[in-house]
């Protein structure tokens, strides 16, 4: 087996395009620009640019995928899963990864300063969607001078951009690889994000949207947080990691966190707020309500025939966010469409977030996919 090494120091890096005139038009009609975007990568691209890999992040990600920046002990978020010998082996692709449209890490967002106003976009930010985010990212790839991608690959929200890709650019990617994702939100999903968003502008320093320069909604966001990770995580593992402990059964009857279960949360909704950006997270969580591939005029795997692509689509058996049925769905839609498609289901019980802490499973099943698309691609050549 092949020696696993991590990646070191990275550095964030920049692009800015959609200027004067060249602005782009997102899927509202509405003209936007110009536009950052944040990105890193990591490995090298090779001399026919045949072997680069897009990683797309879920909601709360950025473009910090992998390694660490300088000064700081905290990797990227799938960090485990790239690298030398590992999942997304550095040492054959070149691997990037983008913080999305509408994010508050680099790339513009609600966040960032509206040049005609020299003030924060904050609502007048234009309403987003996941083929918006594509869009950009397209453009990305188009400035780092690839014209097709060897791996378009994601979880969650990163798993819709992968599918988003398969429709909006078939002929721009050899494979796409879906993780824990869905052809559409279902009524509960939306429920969930609805809630989380109410909780953001229920708190009263949100002001409209137009918080900046003065108090965050930080117990909104906070909230909001607490609900996501609830879904994350399963009932089996949350019974195994908290049970019924309390920090201390002898203390007075307060309204405080008590059970550990509600320590872990108000922590997690804390440190969220320290990092993320309450508007994004408003309109992030709109974007993803807003994708639903089946609302095309045509069945999904009609849209799907126009690709070549190999597809791997992950699912995990205590994923209840986003049940396994879904991603039986997309495995089906790709197979009609006569896609040579892998499916895969991991019996795992760390609930939605296993697709960040399944990577022996995740590592074994991606590894052996690449492989195949990649000497495909070789052999072409």
């Amino acid at each position: 087996m092949k020696t696993q090494s991590e990646i070191g120091i990275v550095e964030t890096k920049y692009f800015t395009f959609a200027e004067g005139e060249d602005k782009i038009t997102l899927s509202s009609g509405e003209k936007f620009g110009p536009i950052t975007v944040a990105y890193e990568t990591y490995g090298e691209l090779n001399e026919d640019k045949s072997n680069a890999i897009l990683i797309l992040h879920a909601l709360s990600g950025d473009a910090h995928a992998a390694g660490y920046h300088k000064g700081s002990k905290k990797p990227g978020w799938w960090h485990k899963m790239i690298g030398s010998g590992r999942a997304f082996d550095t040492d054959k692709y070149f691997v990037i990864c983008s913080n999305v449209l509408g994010g508050c890490k680099g790339t513009t967002g609600p966040i960032s300063l509206n040049p005609e106003t020299k003030e924060p976009y904050g609502l007048s930010f234009p309403i987003i969607t996941i083929r918006d985010m594509v869009k950009v990212q397209n453009r990305l790839i188009s400035h780092l001078g690839i014209k097709k991608l060897l791996c378009v690959a994601g979880g969650s929200m990163g798993g819709m951009q992968a599918l988003q890709w398969m429709v909006s650019y078939p002929n721009k990617i050899e494979s796409a690889i879906v993780i824990a994702s869905t052809l559409k939100h279902s009524a509960q999903q939306i429920a969930f994000n609805e809630v989380g968003r109410q909780a953001v502008m229920a708190d009263p320093y949100w002001k409209g949207g137009y918080y900046y320069g003065g108090h965050i909604p930080a117990k909104g966001l906070a909230v909001a947080r607490m609900l996501g990770h609830i879904t994350y995580m399963s009932e089996k593992s949350m019974e195994e990691k908290f049970g019924r402990q309390r920090k201390s059964p002898t203390t007075p009857f307060r309204f405080t966190a008590d059970f550990e279960v509600e320590n872990y949360l108000h922590y997690k909704g804390d440190r969220f707020v320290e990092r993320f950006d309450a508007n994004s997270y408003l309109y992030i969580t709109k974007a993803i309500d807003l994708f639903d591939l089946t609302s095309c005029s045509k069945p999904i795997h009609e849209i799907f025939s126009k690709l070549t692509a190999k597809v791997l689509v992950i699912a995990f058996k205590s994923d209840w966010l986003y049940p396994v049925h879904q991603s039986k769905e997309i495995a089906k839609a790709c197979k009609m469409a006569g896609l040579q498609t892998t499916f895969c289901e991991i019996d795992s019980d760390y609930g939605h977030d296993a697709f960040l802490l399944e990577i022996d499973e995740e590592s074994h099943l991606i590894s052996h996919f690449l492989e195949k698309v990649y000497k495909d691609v070789e052999n072409r050549h």
